[in-house]
């Protein structure tokens, strides 16, 4: 038995079109122990989101899990039925949502929405079932939560209804929480309190988090391990500490020294060149070669995910010059 609690490997999600099928997101392999908390980064369009739902078994089609295997606590999902991931969903993995409308119920109250998912997992009568909804509501500060319950989504702010959705995914403790940018439209109060939330399960409940993001100074003070991808594709995984301090895959490199904390006032901010490829179009061999000032022919050769010290890289020139300062 692996001692993983979630072991992805070989994921490939792809979309079927006229021109016949293409890959989404191509041979991803993640592995989460009970209490890890693994930062996913990248730009938009890299293929986070996309993971994330396929780990749910949440796609839609002509969009499908094509191959490799999704194995929680040793079952692989993909095998199990509907009604099997149903009784998953929910209780044992929750998914947070960027959009928290993706989460929420627009014509239900807030707190016919909670007792249901509560009762539609756990043995508990009503009034029990209301007293965990208002007490999570309240732990991610939501004010006056007995009041809130009897609202609609609709009459709650952005940054409101997105506390109730995360609320929600952590009514019944989950083993796993797969968190898509749940932040994003939370003031840094709020972020920070949420933050503080999530390390707290991971730490006394054994809760594993994917933390999916674009900001690399959140999961610098949340994750454990960080995964970077590019174009579909992981190209860099490793402890986050060392991952953020000496980036070896250009593309990570390139992303810390974009930050403008890593660049002098005054002077214009470093960026990478050019944009990410169509995923329907993308270069032969390595995709961020066009970008990357390291490239030589070789490239032209997709690089296999290798070891490089103590994470794997996938990149013939890594970065082996020193730490970013």
């Amino acid at each position: 038995m692996s001692d993983y609690l979630l072991d992805v490997k070989e994921l490939t999600t792809e979309v079927s079109g006229p021109e016949g099928k293409t890959p989404l997101i191509n041979n991803i392999s993640l592995q989460l122990r009970a209490g890890e908390v693994m930062g996913l980064v990248g730009e938009s369009g890299s293929g986070k989101s996309l993971t994330g739902l396929s780990i749910m078994g949440l796609l839609d089609r002509p969009v499908q899990v094509a191959g490799g295997a999704i194995r929680f606590k040793g079952r692989d999902l993909r095998n199990l039925s509907e009604e099997e991931l149903r009784q998953i969903r929910g209780d044992r993995i929750a998914m947070i949502f960027q959009d928290p409308m993706s989460t929420l119920n627009p014509v239900l109250r807030i707190d016919t929405q909670m007792i249901e998912t509560i009762q539609a997992h756990a043995r508990v009568g009503k009034e029990e079932a209301r007293q965990r909804a208002r007490d999570t509501l309240g732990m991610v500060g939501i004010p006056s939560p007995d009041e809130r319950l009897s609202a609609y989504p609709h009459q709650f702010s952005g940054g409101m209804r997105q506390r109730v959705a995360i609320a929600i995914a952590l009514l019944l403790s989950p083993d796993l929480i797969i968190a898509d940018e749940p932040t994003t439209a939370l003031d840094v109060t709020i972020q920070a309190q949420i933050l503080s939330i999530v390390q707290k399960l991971a730490r006394e409940n054994g809760t594993a988090l994917i933390w999916i993001t674009h900001d690399l100074s959140v999961v610098a003070g949340l994750a454990d391990t960080l995964s970077v991808m590019y174009a579909g594709r992981i190209v860099e995984q490793g402890r986050t500490r060392e991952v953020l301090r000496r980036p070896f895959h250009p593309y990570t490199h390139g992303l810390l020294g974009s930050l403008p904390s890593r660049n002098a006032r005054g002077r214009r901010l470093t960026q990478i060149p050019g944009t990410t490829p169509p995923i329907a179009s993308l270069p032969p061999g390595c995709a961020f070669r066009p970008r990357c000032s390291r490239a030589s022919d070789v490239c032209l050769t997709l690089p296999a995910l290798d070891r490089v010290e103590a994470r794997k890289v996938r990149c013939f020139h890594p970065v082996m010059e020193g730490a970013i300062s």
